[in-house]
């Protein structure tokens, strides 16, 4: 197997994800039912810096809006997107699979079984246990595809058929979980259904501090191991020979990734394709070594689904498409476009 180029992240593509995450930022802020002005967005967001005071000129109404409605949501989007992309790159590189990502490895199911079971069975409001839950779950999905995977596979690991497969079959398995639960409280409906179509709507400071932990563990854990899955792409022995324990990388990898799939499921229910558009487009554009890849997959990820939000709160105003049914349409024909393209001999 070709390694991929051992190349660090140059200036030019981190400032350009740096620009067009900021962009984008800019326009969920700005694009709405309710217009604001973008100097005075800028203003008071500088204004919220302590020891700077400047004159917004919103109105109380406009610094609501801003502060209360659209800025929590625009920065919840652009974290699930984040970490989704993050965290396909992270299950790519440790698969060494194109196709891998948390929906297609069970991570996301696993992490709505149990998201799902704290909604329907614990009182009250469990916010703080739902992102524990779902994280625990999205583990289990993955360990249960890869398990799957490598028995189908006569124990020599998951090829891509056998992995996509064992996903399918494990996700299958964990949406029949989640149906017989939703039926066990069937007043929980609405808002479990609410949950699984996925969207940031009810985005608010408190969710938003609530999953915040999780994500900044997972990405430092992260993407300080590009180098290292560099090293993994070009095979077990000569990574052994380098001194780089696989079974310690791909643990550790596994279980970031997993936390980053949990810490966007949580929230944001869920939403598909994410994981294998954004690092597929970026190794495109940037080239295919991780330490590129997975800082790329991040800004990029959290831009798109920004972007994929404003389009799901205007394209039908006043009303509102579910996040998953716009990510859909975009990642559906795109994943048959990445599958056609890594066609051929197959592992397995």
């Amino acid at each position: 197997m070709t390694p991929p180029a051992a190349t660090r992240l140059r200036p030019l593509p981190l400032a350009a994800g740096i620009a067009l995450l900021a962009a984008s930022l800019l326009a969920g802020l700005l694009v709405g039912a309710a217009g604001l002005p973008a100097s005075g967005v800028l203003k008071a967001l500088a204004d919220a810096v302590p020891g700077v005071h400047l004159h917004t000129g919103l109105s109380e109404v406009q610094r609501s809006v801003l502060f209360d409605l659209r800025l929590p949501r625009v920065l919840l989007a652009a974290l699930v997107g984040g970490m989704l992309a993050l965290a396909g790159a992270g299950y790519q590189g440790v698969f060494r699979n194109p196709l891998a990502d948390p929906y297609l490895l069970g991570a996301a199911a696993g992490a709505g079984v149990g998201a799902t079971l704290v909604i329907v069975s614990v009182p009250g409001d469990p916010a703080v246990a739902v992102p524990v839950a779902a994280f625990v779950g999205a583990i289990g999905g993955v360990l249960l595809a890869y398990a799957l995977g490598s028995v189908a596979g006569r124990g020599d690991g998951a090829g891509t058929a056998t992995l996509v497969l064992a996903g399918v079959a494990v996700s299958s398995f964990l949406a029949a979980i989640q149906t017989f639960l939703q039926q066990l409280k069937t007043d929980e409906l609405q808002r479990v259904y609410s949950w699984i179509l996925g969207g940031v709507g009810a985005a608010d400071w408190r969710g938003l501090g609530l999953v915040v932990p999780y994500a900044a563990v997972s990405t430092l854990v992260l993407l300080p191991h590009g180098r290292l899955l560099d090293v993994l792409a070009v095979g077990e022995e000569e990574a052994s020979a380098l001194g780089v324990s696989a079974v310690r990388v791909r643990l550790t990898v596994l279980v970031a990734a997993s936390l980053a799939t949990a810490s966007a499921v949580a929230l944001s229910g869920l939403i598909g394709f994410v994981g294998v558009v954004v690092p597929h487009v970026v190794r495109r554009l940037a080239g295919s070594s991780y330490r590129v890849v997975l800082p790329l997959s991040l800004l990029g990820g959290a831009a798109f689904l920004t972007l994929v939000d404003l389009l799901a709160r205007t394209v039908v105003a006043p009303g509102e498409l579910p996040l998953g049914v716009v990510t859909a349409f975009v990642g559906g024909p795109f994943f048959v476009a990445v599958l056609r393209a890594t066609r051929g001999p197959v592992r397995t």
